[in-house]
């Protein structure tokens, strides 16, 4: 089971507000069917399942922009195919949690 980040970013929409376009584009993940499991996050989206299909429903997420009129797109992946052991998005981030101090989850804001 592979985990991937995607990022789909329209261009030359003539506004800086992409909202519309992101709705649009996780409206595509969301009918591609239950096999896949999906996180938005705000600053892409995570997708958890078999790569063949993951990477199928990336392409029709990467032409969406365009039926909504936007004349450039810049997708971006991550790819995670881990296949020593079963992987899943709640696995990575719980084995993180663990590791934190106690009491401490992954919603804090770090100071740098």
């Amino acid at each position: 089971m592979a985990i991937v980040q995607v990022s789909v970013v329209p261009l030359g929409t003539g506004s800086t507000s992409l909202s519309e376009y992101v709705t649009e584009v996780h409206r595509v993940l969301q009918q591609a069917g239950s096999s896949l499991r999906c996180e938005l996050t705000a600053m892409g989206t995570i997708i958890e399942g078999d790569l063949d299909e993951i990477l199928k429903v990336i392409r029709q997420m990467h032409e969406t922009p365009f039926t909504k009129g936007a004349m450039r797109v810049s997708t971006t992946l991550t790819i995670d195919d881990r296949r020593d052991k079963p992987a899943s998005i709640r696995q990575k981030v719980a084995s993180v949690e663990e590791k934190l101090p106690d009491g401490a989850d992954g919603e804090r804001t770090i100071e740098i």
